[in-house]
């Protein structure tokens, strides 16, 4: 049922998106749907919970646990890779999160927020460690660098949106170009060095 409704939201629109056409291609009937998800909304909520732990779950997977000798550039570029590669395979489930949630108001807006804290929070903590690691300060606080994960998420965000529309463009690709817009600044960061203002 899930499956069919992120299909056909992912596709149509949440507003001209019917609980009728859902149902039919679940091969259900409509007081099956109503039965076990009341409404329209509380389906789309569903929906948008179950595709936002599923992402989170792949780039978390992907990036893979902190620990020593894996540098923060190989667990960034995995992550990377996991999150370009799972929005690829699963486009309707990336426009219900990326599109649809957004653009509806509440509460829909709230748990999509809410997943792209989740996924700042875990970036931030991958570059604060690697920065605590350089500087050999282990009280820098993941409010210093939370503005960069903050640009990164925001970036790949978006070029997920052209990954996606552009032929020939595969997630190792995609990564690699943000990897080669952000590394610059990030492998600063990690060798303890940065651009300031006062450089120019």
């Amino acid at each position: 049922m899930l499956d069919a409704a992120v299909r056909t939201f992912g596709r149509r629109g949440y507003r001209a998106a019917s609980m009728e056409e859902i149902a039919e291609l679940a091969g259900v009937s409509k007081p099956l749907v109503y039965l076990y998800l009341h409404s329209k909304e509380e389906l789309f909520s569903a929906c948008i919970r179950r595709e936002a732990a599923a992402l989170t779950a792949a780039v978390r997977a992907g990036a893979g646990a902190p620990g020593p000798g894996v540098p923060v550039e190989r667990r960034l570029w995995e992550g990377l890779t996991a999150f370009f590669a799972h929005t690829a395979d699963h486009p309707d489930g990336w426009a219900v999160l990326h599109r649809q949630a957004r653009t509806h108001g509440e509460p829909f807006a709230a748990e999509v927020a809410a997943l792209r804290e989740e996924i700042v929070a875990y970036v931030t903590s991958l570059i604060g460690a690697a920065a605590r690691e350089v500087h050999r300060d282990p009280g820098l606080a993941d409010g210093d660098v939370a503005g960069l994960a903050h640009a990164l998420v925001g970036a790949a965000e978006s070029l997920a949106d052209w990954a996606n529309a552009t032929p020939g463009v595969d997630a190792r690709e995609a990564a690699a170009t943000l990897m080669r817009l952000a590394w610059s600044g990030l492998g600063d960061l990690a060798r303890g060095e940065g651009w300031s203002p006062g450089a120019v």
